[in-house]
């Protein structure tokens, strides 16, 4: 294949990429910005009235750090698989269902900070002042999301290493028997 033909195989290519960035700076940006300032607001209104219930905060943070958990349940194994992504209608489910799990992980987080006060903000002001029940929200959220995802963490590690153990197990053997060889090895002889 010609330099020729393949630079005229990459102009839709470069066309559907551009065209992605670009919609990506004027839809995807002001909505980024506009859902960060909504969530201050919003949690500064509705932060006061889920802590104030009986164990509220408590109860709240740990809710929020499971919601983050299965968010990145959702975020990280697509990561790493290795598989195609999918084309059509099915990468526009596949997009929406990302975005979904990446807000599940930052809103809680932003849902939580927004409560605390602010590094360079007067305490008496309004936008900056201490919603009652923040901190114990804050520590129930890295409890329940730190303790929760070590020990899913270390659970999936075991799998891991079990299955490893068990296909290593298997190559042995095979080795034994003179049938894990690899095909060059194996025509060499």
């Amino acid at each position: 294949m010609s330099d020729e033909e393949k630079a005229d195989e990459d102009v839709p290519t470069r066309k559907r990429d551009m065209t992605g960035l670009v919609l990506y700076l004027v839809v995807g940006v002001p909505v980024l910005v506009l859902a960060i300032g909504s969530m201050r607001w919003f949690s500064r209104h509705i932060a006061p009235v889920v802590y104030d219930v009986p164990g509220g905060s408590w109860a709240v943070g740990a809710a929020l750090g499971v919601l983050s958990l299965v968010g990145w349940a959702g975020v990280v194994p697509g990561r790493f698989d290795g598989q195609a992504r999918p084309s059509g209608p099915a990468r526009v489910m596949w997009v929406v269902t990302r975005v979904a799990c990446v807000a599940a992980v930052l809103a809680p987080v932003s849902f939580l900070i927004s409560g605390l006060p602010g590094k360079n903000c007067r305490s008496y002001e309004p936008g900056c002042a201490y919603i009652p029940g923040a901190g114990s929200a804050v520590l129930a959220y890295v409890a329940v999301a730190g303790g929760v995802g070590w020990l899913f963490y270390r659970w999936r590690r075991a799998v891991i290493e079990e299955r490893r153990a068990r296909e290593g197990e298997r190559q042995r053997k095979l080795r034994k028997k003179g049938k894990g060889k690899s095909r060059r090895a194996a025509a060499g002889r």
